[in-house]
């Protein structure tokens, strides 16, 4: 498996991606203030960046974790017997909810908001913004699933499974399409759709702590941060961060790369 979970990895991401900016260059649901090429450079030089820090900080992978901790025996589920299926299921609730935490979290706590801004602060929300992650925060992300892997003993295959759908659903809800209406309102009843996503990117703080979900909507649900309407309909949100306009140079790699360590907006939230 780990031979192949690079290739797997990346082909679906790379299918995902291929067709979300398609159907997006098709029918876009919203008009960006910048050129995209100006945009895209950066946000995906960011997936370069944090994919060299992920190498650096866990050169093994989260699937070499799992098995790591397969063959020492470590974990709960290596520890109990439990059917084939039920771990299977068990082990994609826990990482699911643990991202779901991780991201609240990232948003609550004024240190990890200044990473987690630089996600935030893209003018636009579209496939790469999905892709957008400040390169410290891809490696604490990896730490705590390595963590909750170790921990839980949760397999390979899970992790790996876990990992592809993260991926594909990061690009999948960022996507810079609307479906109808009610469409949406009942995919919504399940999935994080692009519009239920975009209400989380608004500059409303109130809305910004919403809809923390990656892919499920059941946790936002069950936490009570569901939001199924912002304040303003979904062609009028406003994107991004009042103190980061839309500028080219707010949209440099550099900048983003600098965003968390400098003071302006980076210690709170915009609440209005």
């Amino acid at each position: 498996m780990p031979d192949h979970q690079g290739i797997i990895r990346i082909s679906v991401f790379l299918g995902i991606f291929a067709l979300m900016a398609l159907i997006e260059a098709w029918r876009p649901a919203r008009q960006a203030q910048l050129k995209k090429r100006v945009r895209w450079q950066a946000n995906l030089a960011m997936v370069v960046a944090g994919a060299l820090v992920g190498r650096v900080v866990l050169p093994a992978t989260v699937v070499g974790v799992a098995l790591w901790a397969q063959a020492q025996g470590y974990g709960v589920f290596n520890q109990v017997s439990v059917p084939g299926w039920l771990l299977m299921i068990l082990s994609l609730l826990i990482l699911d909810c643990t991202i779901y935490w991780q991201h609240r979290l990232f948003h609550q706590i004024p240190l990890l908001w200044r990473l987690h801004r630089v996600h935030h602060a893209d003018s636009h929300v579209d496939t790469t913004t999905g892709l957008r992650f400040h390169p410290l925060e891809i490696a604490l992300s990896l730490l705590v699933k390595a963590a909750v892997v170790l921990a839980f003993g949760i397999p390979a295959l899970a992790v790996l499974i876990f990992e592809v759908a993260l991926n594909g659903f990061a690009i999948f809800n960022h996507a810079n399409i609307r479906l109808p209406q009610a469409i949406d309102d009942k995919v919504g009843w399940f999935i994080i759709t692009q519009r239920l996503h975009r209400i989380h990117h608004s500059q409303y703080g109130l809305e910004t702590n919403k809809n923390f979900g990656f892919s499920v909507s059941w946790w936002d649900r069950l936490f009570h941060s569901f939001c199924a309407r912002g304040t303003l309909d979904d062609q009028h949100l406003k994107i991004g961060q009042k103190d980061c306009p839309a500028t080219n140079q707010n949209a440099r790699l550099l900048t983003l790369l600098l965003m968390p360590f400098r003071d302006s907006g980076t210690t709170k939230k915009t609440k209005t």
